[in-house]
């Protein structure tokens, strides 16, 4: 089988690990929005107890989190640096029930499907080749009634305009490079490919900023950032 990764995105995020804590480095946007992904996947999950698997966790942010709510969390990449920056801060701030895996996905997916109550799949879905491929894998690895939810980059002139030219070049709030537009995914594409996983979107939301403030909020505008939630039949 083939890998359902790109090795320079993969290099791309490993060369930046050992700043991927730092809440006022290259990273600040992840962890200025953790906390809204957090209490929206929470909110509808209920997470405290349930087995949890975050795909394409990087350096452990929305992982460590979830774990400090009682969930029981595996977090699994490809990149290997920012799983070891995962692994060495988990230890420092010695929370519990929390693991993590350099495993893809979909491999995964053929070990241990049906194994999870919540899957999340954060801001992946726009650096990999094949996005609808690790859909796939989410809805396989969640249990039955279970739920999967993924956060990805909206395709259009306000997207570009925003995530790129905005966030990477003008406000310089991520590295420049971190987005290619042409893997931006629109709503109506994560949708089929979601469906066809056998997945039933429960609802979107979207994710706003404002430059002046600083400030991020969830809203009922996708045309940037946005959220999927699903359900698992059953």
């Amino acid at each position: 089988m083939n890998l359902n990764a790109d090795p320079q995105e993969l290099a791309k995020f490993g060369d930046l690990a050992h700043r991927w804590w730092d809440a006022d480095g290259e990273f600040r946007p992840l962890h200025q929005i953790n906390p809204l992904r957090l209490d929206w996947i929470d909110g509808l999950a209920r997470i405290q107890g349930k087995a949890v698997l975050d795909v394409g966790c990087g350096g452990g942010i929305l992982a460590e989190s979830m774990a400090q709510r009682g969930a029981d969390v595996l977090g699994i990449d490809l990149s290997t640096k920012p799983l070891k920056v995962a692994m060495l801060h988990a230890m420092e701030s010695g929370v519990q029930r929390l693991r993590y895996r350099e495993v893809a996905a979909e491999a995964l997916a053929a070990e241990q499907p049906a194994s999870f109550d919540v899957v999340t799949c954060m801001e992946m879905l726009e650096h990999v080749p094949e996005p609808a491929s690790v859909v796939r894998a989410c809805a396989t690895l969640a249990k039955p009634g279970g739920w999967v939810f993924f956060s990805t980059l909206n395709r259009n002139l306000k997207s570009w305009l925003f995530a790129i030219v905005g966030a990477e070049h003008v406000l310089k709030l991520l590295p420049k490079g971190t987005h290619e537009y042409q893997r931006f995914i629109r709503p109506a594409e994560l949708t089929g490919w979601v469906r066809e996983a056998g997945l039933e979107p429960v609802g979107f939301k979207g994710m706003e900023y404002n430059p002046l403030t600083q400030r991020y909020w969830l809203s009922a505008d996708t045309s940037v950032n946005y959220l999927l939630a699903c359900r698992v039949p059953g």
